[in-house]
C-alpha cells in the first residue's frame, strides 16, 4: 500500500465526518500496527476487501463517539443501541466505498460486520502492513485500521 492509497482512506474518512456532521474530523499521524497488537474500542465495523487488492479495513470507536454520532445525524437526543451498532458500519462502509470509487469495480467490498468489544476473528493477512489513522472527532477518538495488499 503506497502513502498515495492510504491518503485515500483519509481523505474518506475526513469527508465524511464533514459531510455528516456538524464538525470536521482531525486526523493524528498515521501509524504501523505491530503484529499481535489489537486496535479496537467499544464496538467495530469491518469491511472485508476481495478482488485486485485483498484484505480489510475496519473502524473502532467508543460507544459513547458512535452515540454522539448518531445524535448529530439523526437529531435525536436519546438514540438505542442498534442504532450506536450500526453507525459503525455505516461509517465503516461508506469509508471503503469511496475507496473503491477510486481504486475501481475491481475493489471489491463486503457487507460490513459490526463487533462489540475487541474483535477476536478478523483475520488480517500476515505479510501485509497494517496502517493504523487515529482519528478526533470532537473530543473523542477512534481509529481506521487498514491492511489491504
Amino acid at each position: 500500500m503506497t502513502q498515495k492509497d492510504l491518503q485515500i482512506f483519509v481523505n474518506g474518512t475526513v469527508n465524511y465526518f464533514k459531510q455528516l456532521t456538524d464538525s470536521g474530523a482531525q486526523m493524528d499521524v498515521p501509524f504501523l500496527k505491530k503484529p499481535g497488537e489489537t486496535v479496537a474500542l467499544d464496538i467495530t465495523g469491518v469491511i472485508g476487501i476481495s478482488g485486485v487488492k485483498k484484505g480489510i479495513i475496519y473502524f473502532t470507536a467508543s460507544s459513547d463517539m458512535l452515540r454522539d454520532v448518531v445524535k448529530t445525524i439523526l437529531g435525536t437526543e436519546n438514540p438505542d443501541l442498534a442504532s450506536i451498532v450500526d453507525i459503525a458500519g455505516e461509517i465503516a462502509n461508506t469509508i471503503a466505498g469511496n475507496a473503491r470509487e477510486a481504486f475501481g469495480a475491481d475493489f471489491m467490498i463486503s457487507i460490513p460486520l459490526v463487533v462489540e468489544g475487541p474483535p477476536k476473528n478478523i483475520r488480517i493477512p500476515n505479510e501485509v502492513p497494517v496502517f493504523v489513522i487515529p482519528i478526533r472527532w470532537k473530543d473523542h477518538r477512534s481509529f481506521l485500521v487498514v491492511g489491504i495488499q
